[in-house]
């Protein structure tokens, strides 16, 4: 059958299309009040959230606070950064120059890839630099003096390096004069043009007495600053190194807020030797900490030029350019057992250096703080930065975290913490007499407190050492670096330390005896019931260095007891459901005693008879870890 045709349709041809498109508006726009309601849901599925809370009450517990009293709310809206305050941020290349200090941020090359080089022999030294510029790098860091080659083999140690394309930045610590002596020296008798050099001569008394507990006077940089400013014309004298106090365990806030006390005193001392506000400016370089929290990272970096520029505002220099940053990735975070997490620790580091608008970005080899770096590991860090340079192109978006509602408030937020504490360190008399004082080292001893409890705590997990460790890991060998000093300076503070001390002890124990430091667990019931709990205590025990050999499925206390004698241990932690607590707990704690356990532990919080202690999520990790050891060292047998 031939279907029939309407030829009115066919006169009246195909139905006209929108003007415009606006699939969106075909949904329901959600509102703020439906999404908390269904946040409550979740939460009260979760066992999270009590069935007769507040309607909107399960938010606030997915609200956390950062070391500065930050709260960080899971969601953001454009109520959270209105327009009023994205203006604000101005845009790329003015004032306040949060969203960075060039016009064209990156783009198209990438930022500047800076990489460190702190061995004394200037021979291997010109070897690596040779091989870092041929590979991507495009400026050096070199330590000189106390903190690398000798002063008099810096000409030695840049042999073949073309100064008016390679950026070199000096980190000489006490011998810092004597280093930016020669370093002139070597570029004068170079024959290159002075505009042409660029880099920083490393001078920083106040960032070597924060370190050290001594320094020279703020005012001993002026003699070299204006050296710099008269012939140099694009070198900057002065760093403003942030480090020591992030190092120390400070919080975002106060590393900002330290790094405006310390360039303001700068500021001052180079006025006062003649120099006029907007030269003395240019002369100074900051460096600032990268840390694997991207968001953080970023933040840290956006407020840090917005700080900056209202500090030159005030002091009559608004037209000054933005500042000048050198990012570094932390060495707070990283670690010596599972060293290779360090590269995605460096890698995240790296990427939010990138995307926060850092000028500079030295991500260092993963194997950093388990000794000297070798050429592989330097080769992966410097190819880290080609590849989110070349590959993943961050750098062909100009501030690619602008506009974005939490990372503008976030940095708002920032920026006022950090405003307040720059103002209790100069109320305190300024960056050097708040060192003096004890005001800077009193301050960050609160912060590094919250954070060494948050690690014990496992609040804040290290991965490879206080999460998921490795008990067969094989240790990473390297050349040791050499041992630092004795100092008065600011703590140096590794998040991962604790817990690889107790690795490390672990490490003794079995040298000495063939056996590492054992406690058994006492598993109820079948598998599917012990399990969690039974995964629970092996990964917080493992993460001291203590092996958790476990029973295995068991029916009776009897099959416990037998698999605790056949383990040899003394120290045992009952594992199993909250039922079988009630049922068999106390029981299976008095027959392990009788078999001779002399301290027995329990997963979880239950109350039960006999038991010495408990264990569980958000409990000292280190102080059960040590509470272990201490009865294995009490003269029991730890096999």
């Amino acid at each position: 059958m031939t279907p029939q045709v309407d030829p009115q349709v066919v006169e009246r041809g195909a139905p006209e299309e929108p003007d415009e498109l606006a699939l969106a508006a075909e949904f329901p726009s959600p509102t703020r009040d439906e999404w908390a309601v269904l946040v409550d849901g979740v939460l009260r599925k979760a066992g999270r959230l009590a069935e007769d809370a507040p309607a909107g009450s399960g938010v606030g517990k997915l609200v956390r606070e950062t070391l500065d009293g930050i709260a960080v709310r899971p969601l953001y809206t454009a109520d959270d950064a209105p327009a009023a305050a994205l203006e604000a941020t101005g845009v790329p290349g003015a004032a306040p120059y949060v969203r960075g200090s060039r016009a064209h941020g990156h783009v198209p090359d990438g930022w500047d890839v800076r990489a460190r080089h702190t061995a004394a022999d200037p021979a291997a030294v010109a070897a690596a630099v040779a091989e870092d510029l041929d590979n991507g790098v495009t400026s050096l860091w070199l330590g000189a003096g106390e903190r690398g080659v000798p002063v008099a083999a810096i000409p030695a140690a840049l042999d073949g390096v073309l100064l008016d394309l390679a950026p070199v930045a000096l980190d000489a610590g006490a011998d810092a004069e004597a280093a930016a002596e020669a370093f002139l020296a070597h570029v004068e008798a170079s024959d290159v043009d002075p505009a042409q050099v660029r880099g920083n001569l490393g001078l920083d008394p106040i960032g070597l007495r924060a370190a050290t507990g001594d320094g020279p006077a703020v005012d001993s940089v002026v003699g070299l600053a204006r050296r710099a400013a008269e012939s140099f014309p694009a070198l900057h004298a002065i760093v403003v190194d942030a480090l020591p106090v992030h190092g120390a365990g400070a919080s975002d806030a106060q590393q900002l807020g330290w790094s405006m006390a310390a360039g303001v005193a700068y500021l001052r001392a180079l006025t006062g030797g003649g120099l006029d506000i907007g030269r003395a400016a240019r002369l100074l370089e900051f460096r600032y900490a990268a840390t694997a929290d991207q968001f953080a990272t970023i933040a840290l970096l956006r407020a840090a030029r917005r700080l900056w520029s209202r500090v030159l505002e005030a002091c009559g220099a608004a037209d000054a350019p933005g500042q000048v940053q050198h990012a570094v990735s932390s060495p707070v975070g990283t670690t010596r057992r599972d060293p290779w997490v360090n590269l995605l620790r460096g890698t995240v580091s790296g990427f939010a250096a990138g995307v926060g608008g850092a000028d500079a970005v030295t991500v260092a080899p993963f194997d950093e703080a388990v000794g000297i770096a070798t050429p592989f590991s330097r080769r992966i860090a410097r190819n880290t930065q080609s590849l989110l340079i070349m590959e993943s192109h961050l750098a062909r978006v100009v501030d690619p975290a602008g506009g974005s509602w939490y990372v503008e408030s976030r940095t708002a937020d920032l920026a006022r913490a950090a405003w307040a504490f720059f103002q209790e360190v100069e109320g305190a008399g300024g960056a050097v007499a708040a060192l003096d004082s004890g005001f800077v080292a009193d301050a960050v001893a609160a912060v590094r407190a919250r954070r060494e409890r948050a690690v014990a705590t496992r609040r804040t997990p290290v991965t490879g050492v206080s999460e998921f460790p490795d008990l067969d890991e094989k240790p990473l060998e390297r050349d040791p670096h050499p041992a630092p000093a004795d100092s008065g300076g600011l703590p140096v503070y590794r998040a991962a330390a604790a817990f690889e001390e107790r690795r490390d002890r672990s490490d003794a124990f079995l040298a000495e005896t063939g056996a590492r430091p054992t406690a058994f667990l006492a598993t109820l019931g079948p598998v599917a019931a012990h399990s969690a709990r039974a995964g629970f205590a092996r990964n917080l025990l493992n993460a001291g260095g203590i092996a958790a050999p476990d029973a295995g499925a068991t029916a009776s206390t009897d099959d416990v007891v037998a698999a605790f004698r056949e383990s040899g241990a003394t120290v045992a932690v009952v594992c199993g459901t909250d039922t079988a607590y009630t049922e068999r707990a106390a029981e299976t704690a008095a027959a392990l005693r009788g078999a001779g356990a002399t301290r027995i532990l329990l997963a979880g919080k239950a109350d039960v008879d006999g038991v010495d202690a408990t264990l569980f999520a958000g409990c000292d990790a280190l102080a059960v870890i040590d509470d272990v050891y201490t009865a294995l060292e009490n003269g029991e047998d730890a096999r």
